[in-house]
């Protein structure tokens, strides 16, 4: 929990600080067990915990209105269609159900891939229609709400949640049990990006990535706090591909096998870099339009529009420190508020194909190679998130 300063605790007043009110409210609620024997720990011990998340309340018709015709390219696949039900699972060579279709290269039916820290999972054989319902029951069972669930761009974000498994399992904490739960803190938040794209081979790339902030105390006695970019977590992002594969038939020990054997695919090249640099990255277009826009959702910019068949992604910078805040304790116990992305200057990211691979570069107004600062930097956060 937050340090705080008992010198300045004063009941008379309603502004007394905010350390000081956790005081208070801590103390109430050790007054108000005395009269019991135990408590249950209810708490996980896993290293991801995200449990607190809640449903998204359904929408539902007002009176006296009728409901809007339903276009069929619009309709979501039942719960279990596709892939959502074990009647569609392989059985491989060792007996293992696998939502994959096993071959004699990946026996499991899915192998990862990796480039530096960026690993995503293929899964061999289905389609990113067959796997969505799994997907997304994948992310509400493991406690999140879905922010954006975009089947027919292949964007399935989470909502912020914070991680209670980082939460110290201490005498404290297990005193105080449900009671102030909600108001014990980590001092993290953590979302969720996955995007799945159809492979050249008839399988599905999975990739997964991790946003997070961290709440840092400010002020000259610490009394008050706000949220802050902390560094991706791939080791976060992994653990999270471990638990898919589980989802999709593996055992835990299979699953760490499957990310102890990644492969290894080719790095990319800084080209020009003394005047306007560009990428090449030794892949076919299609995949590095994936890997491109999933290093744009880790670096600084947002992606505000894009189109595959132009080859271009619009983006802006965001100062994503903006998006969420906190309030200290009174925002835990009566809920927050957020703040939208504050966005600045557009930029053009451009995709080309060529005979070796495909070219990433930052376009100017004119469609040429914006040769600035920030498109260096631009260009250099992309690199970085690339290799």
């Amino acid at each position: 929990m937050k340090r705080f300063d008992l010198s300045r605790f004063e009941l008379s007043r309603l502004d007394f600080p905010v350390g000081a009110l956790r005081v208070a409210v801590a103390t109430l609620a050790l007054s108000s067990l005395a009269g019991c024997s135990t408590l249950d720990s209810w708490f996980s011990t896993d290293r991801v915990d995200y449990k607190t998340a809640g449903s998204a309340p359904s929408l539902d018709i007002p009176a006296g209105l009728s409901p809007v015709p339903r276009d069929s390219q619009f309709i979501a696949p039942p719960k279990m269609a596709g892939l959502g039900g074990p009647s569609n699972q392989v059985k491989a060579d060792n007996g293992t159900l696998t939502s994959g279709v096993p071959t004699a290269q990946d026996p499991l039916g899915m192998h990862i891939e990796k480039d530096g820290e960026q690993s995503w999972l293929v899964v061999d054989g289905r389609t990113p229609e067959q796997l969505w319902p799994q997907l997304k029951e994948f992310w509400q069972t493991n406690g999140f709400i879905l922010k954006t669930d975009s089947a027919t761009t292949g964007v399935m974000e989470t909502d912020w949640a914070e991680n209670r498994a980082k939460i110290p399992n201490d005498w404290f904490r297990n005193s105080i049990g449900k009671l102030l739960d909600g108001v014990y803190s980590s001092g993290t938040q953590d979302k969720f990006r996955t995007l799945v794209e159809r492979g050249a081979d008839g399988s599905v790339d999975i990739f997964i990535s991790h946003h997070g902030m961290v709440e840092v105390n400010t002020g000259h006695d610490q009394e008050s706090s706000r949220w802050q970019d902390r560094p991706r977590d791939p080791i976060l992002e992994v653990a999270f591909m471990e638990k898919l594969m589980q989802k999709f038939g593996l055992s835990e020990a299979q699953a760490n096998q499957l990310v102890a054997q990644a492969r290894t695919v080719d790095r990319v090249a800084v080209v020009g870099a003394a005047g306007a640099p560009t990428l090449d990255l030794k892949e076919p277009f299609d995949r590095a339009w994936l890997r491109v826009g999933l290093a744009l959702d880790r670096s600084d910019f947002t992606v505000s529009q894009s189109d595959k068949s132009k080859g271009v992604y619009y983006v802006n910078y965001v100062d994503s420190s903006k998006e969420t805040k906190s309030d200290g304790l009174l925002s835990k116990v009566f809920g927050s508020s957020t703040k939208a992305p504050t966005l600045g200057k557009a930029y053009v990211v451009s995709v080309k194909a060529l005979d070796s691979g495909t070219q990433v570069a930052v376009l100017d107004q004119n469609g040429q190679l914006d040769a600035s600062s920030d498109a260096k930097r631009l260009v250099t956060q992309l690199h970085t998130q690339l290799d």
